[in-house]
């Protein structure tokens, strides 16, 4: 954001942004032009799984009865998902699943968290496909546990015959279907995609619009300090934004394993 920034002040980027602003060249120096497979954001993915890895392991390498900082920082997340996420949604038989909703939750908290990391200032969510990547590994998760639960026969009999007439189910078969196997590894997507690139994209036209502003006219000073203004009011709404979704994110994962485990519709 801040190079953009700069280069709109010299007057030789456009405004406002667009789409294809979000597609980073290649940071590789052997990288060919228009080569897209490594990337700033592909980077960040990297710096957030390491960064995940090392301070899990830093935190639990000589576990204390009376916990260092890091020990309790690590106990307190996996500790909250597990109790408010995994049990609460799940039951007792959620506390298995509870180390994958703690990875997920992290994950999807540190590389939203990237949006407004000086230096970053991106988060990869706001690119479609790694929140369609999260949303496909909850989709085999939940829908692996359920025929392991159940049996494929019933699996698919609980998920998609409701307690009806049987003369309205030919109607809620396909409805069912849809929601069931369709609709929610898509919502799931989306969602967090579309809250994560809205919210870039309105830093980068409150950010860039400053510059803007100030570059056309020096009258206009005032109101470009004005927009800048609003970029800090709008990071902290993001910040909210950011934690929001990642819990969002990982309680709808938790919703439909319970979906999945359920004896009955």
């Amino acid at each position: 954001m801040f190079g953009q920034a700069n280069v709109l002040a010299q007057g030789q980027a456009e405004f406002p942004p667009k789409v294809g602003d979000f597609y980073l060249p290649s940071i590789l120096p052997w990288g060919a032009e228009n080569s897209y497979w490594f990337t700033k954001i592909t980077a960040m993915v990297w710096i957030a799984v390491g960064v995940l890895i090392i301070f899990f392991l830093a935190s639990y390498r000589n576990p204390q009865l009376v916990p260092t900082k890091k020990q309790w920082f690590a106990e307190s997340i996996y500790g909250f998902v597990r109790n408010n996420i995994a049990v609460d949604m799940i039951g007792h038989a959620g506390v298995r699943f509870a180390p994958y909703f703690t990875t997920l939750f992290c994950f999807v908290l540190l590389t939203n968290a990237f949006a407004i990391i000086p230096f970053f200032q991106i988060s990869p969510n706001s690119h479609i496909a790694f929140p369609a990547f999260l949303a496909v590994i909850s989709y085999v998760l939940f829908n692996y546990i359920g025929i392991r639960h159940h049996g494929f026969v019933k699996y698919f009999k609980n998920s998609l015959i409701p307690p009806a007439p049987w003369y309205i189910l030919p109607l809620l078969i396909p409805i069912e279907f849809f929601s069931t196997f369709l609709v929610r590894p898509f919502s799931l997507a989306v969602r967090l995609f579309a809250n994560m690139f809205a919210g870039h994209m309105l830093l980068l036209v409150f950010t860039l619009g400053g510059f803007a502003m100030l570059s056309a006219n020096a009258w206009l000073a005032p109101v470009s300090v004005l927009s800048w203004v609003m970029t800090i009011a709008l990071t902290f709404l993001e910040f909210l934004v950011i934690v929001l979704q990642a819990y969002v994110f990982t309680v709808l994962t938790a919703s439909y394993v319970q979906g999945a485990l359920a004896e009955e519709h």
